[in-house]
This record gives structure tokens, C-alpha cells and sequence, in this order.
């Protein structure tokens, strides 16, 4: 007998079927034979006690311009579904927030990945800061003066927002960089968050490595090189992806971290390593599936799949 998935995500014509990991788990689901409805997080409500939501029943084939096809709309009771994926990209925000909160009236009886608590209250800038051993000299905060004596100890450093994604709004100031004053400006105009800043490392020019632990074991990575010109590794951005293999400082940092994923029931998560630093934990939808599966030729969709039927006893 399948289970009833329901995915929670971005619109599925927007996405790269040739990268993207949610469409990755979704076609391994599909084969396995589980059922699958897909739903963006804005349709999805509490009633008193009954976490609802407008759905459709989807199926996909990795056909580009014809890579799903949706049956007919209905409002379900997200309760009765076996599993949900929360698979809907940053930022960060209330928004996100508060699906988490909505989504822990049915976890776990219906299973949800990642825990939405965990999730929560780890997003990936901050979790990592409780590894600070593990970490590249890293400062978050609003304080223009400490971001700036920050700058003035380590010259080259790197600013982005806390709960961003993607590489969007990533900065490299280099010492002799005029613009960190009107950069603060600009942030703190659109925004009330702090900032994160951080160490340039310049390891990252041979690639930033991505890192895939399911349920706290490291099963798969790519390296990921910036483009010429450009500070940020991530394929979003225009990095490139490369075969790799882990180190073993990276297999160390995986060990540190592992115990804290699978306590707070962290899934599928994706580590991000420059050099000998771990910068970040990315816990809301890590990508890197279908990349690793294409150098190494593993499938760590079903991997995880493995795993979550594990735990709903198929």
C-alpha cells in the first residue's frame, strides 16, 4: 500500500527539472508507487483543529515543458495524508514561520520533512553558530560599529542577509572596498534583520562543497565553483557543479553535527564546506540530489524514501 504524500513547494512550472531535488524526491515517490498531491504553502489553512488545505493530485515525468500533470482540484484535511513535504524555498520570513507553526498540529502523526519545529528554530544561518569550532570567524548582527571593527580585523570579508537563499544579495567587500557604509544603508533601509557576516575564505575559488546527510550520515556531495568573476558558489548564481569526494576534516565536521540532525529529526539537510570551515546548515529545501546522482550515480532520493517509509511502517 502507498502513502498519501502531500508536497508543499514553489509552482511546479517554475522549477529545473534537470536540478531541482523536491522534483527529484517526487519522481522517486511516484516509482515507488506513493500517491502525491501538490499544494503551495498560501492554500494551506487552520480550521479550529484541522490543518486544511487546497490540493491537486499530480503526476511527473522528467519531460521538460510536460514535466507534470495535475488532476482536479479538492480541499483536503492535511491529517489524513501519511507524509508532507515542506519543500517551499526562502526566505525565511514570518510567512515561513508561521506554516511551521501550522504544520505541528499534524506532526508527527502525519510525518512532515523536516519537523517543522526543528526547522523553525534552526534556520541554516543560525543553527550552524552552535558549531563555532566548526566555523570560519563569523559575526551576526545589526551594530554598525561591530560590523565594521569585524571589517577592520579581517579585511576581506563577506556580508549577506540572514535568511536569504540562493546567493541572492551576497556581498564580497575586499579591504580596499569604499561601499560597506551605503551596503549597511541599503540592508537596513529594507529590512529589520541582522546581518551575517562573515570571514572570506578564499578556499572557495576551488568550490564550495555541498554536503547531503540524510538523517545525520553523509551519503553524497558536489563541489560547487563560483563563476569567474563572482564570490558565489551556488548553481543558483551560477556556480559550477563538480564531482567530489569528502575529506577528512569534512567527515569530521559531519560527525560533530550529526547528532544534533537526527535529535531534532532533520532528515534530509545540506551542509555547505569551504575549506576547512562549515558555513552553513541548510534544513528548509536543501538541493544537490540530482547532481550528486549524476557524478556519482547514487540515489539518495531514494535513499530518503527508504527512510521515511521506515517510519511510517511500509
Amino acid at each position: 500500500m502507498g502513502l498519501k504524500i502531500a508536497v508543499q513547494m514553489d509552482p511546479l512550472h517554475g522549477i529545473d527539472i534537470t536540478g531541482d531535488s523536491t522534483f527529484a524526491l517526487m519522481l522517486e515517490a511516484q516509482r515507488r508507487g506513493h500517491q502525491l498531491w501538490h499544494y503551495e504553502v498560501q492554500h494551506m489553512w487552520l480550521d479550529g483543529a484541522s490543518l486544511k488545505a487546497r490540493v491537486q493530485p499530480v503526476t511527473v515525468k522528467h519531460e521538460p515543458g510536460g514535466h507534470y500533470t495535475f488532476g482536479p482540484e479538492k480541499t483536503v484535511h492535511l491529517q489524513e495524508m501519511d507524509v508532507v513535504l515542506m519543500r517551499q524555498d526562502p526566505p525565511f520570513d514570518m510567512a515561513y514561520i508561521t506554516a511551521t507553526h501550522l504544520l505541528e498540529h499534524i506532526h508527527p502523526k502525519t510525518l512532515v520533512v523536516n519537523n517543522p519545529a526543528a526547522v523553525r528554530n534552526a534556520p541554516e544561518k543560525l543553527l550552524v553558530t552552535h558549531f563555532p569550532e566548526l566555523m570560519p570567524p563569523t559575526l551576526i548582527a545589526w551594530d554598525r560599529g561591530a560590523i565594521k571593527n569585524f571589517r577592520k580585523l579581517h579585511g576581506d570579508i563577506i556580508v549577506k542577509p540572514l535568511f536569504g537563499n540562493g546567493g541572492i544579495g551576497v556581498f564580497r567587500i575586499k579591504p580596499d572596498d569604499e561601499n560597506l557604509g551605503s551596503l549597511l544603508d541599503m540592508y537596513f533601509a529594507a529590512s529589520r534583520e541582522p546581518l551575517m557576516v562573515q570571514r572570506y575564505e578564499p578556499a572557495v575559488r576551488a568550490g564550495d562543497k555541498r554536503i547531503i546527510l540524510i538523517d545525520g550520515e553523509p551519503l553524497g556531495a558536489v563541489n560547487r565553483v563560483p563563476a569567474e568573476g563572482d564570490s558565489r558558489s551556488n548553481m543558483h548564481a551560477g556556480g559550477r557543479p563538480e564531482k567530489t569526494t569528502l575529506t577528512a576534516r569534512e567527515q569530521e565536521i559531519c560527525a560533530a553535527i550529526a547528532p544534533v540532525l537526527k535529535k531534532e529529526g532533520l532528515l534530509f539537510t545540506g551542509i555547505d564546506v569551504i575549506g576547512d570551515y562549515l558555513t552553513e546548515i541548510n534544513v528548509t529545501s536543501p538541493t544537490g540530489l540530482q547532481q550528486i546522482a549524476r557524478f556519482d550515480g547514487v540515489n539518495l532520493a531514494a535513499v530518503i524514501w527508504q527512510k521515511i517509509e521506515a517510519m511510517r511502517g511500509v
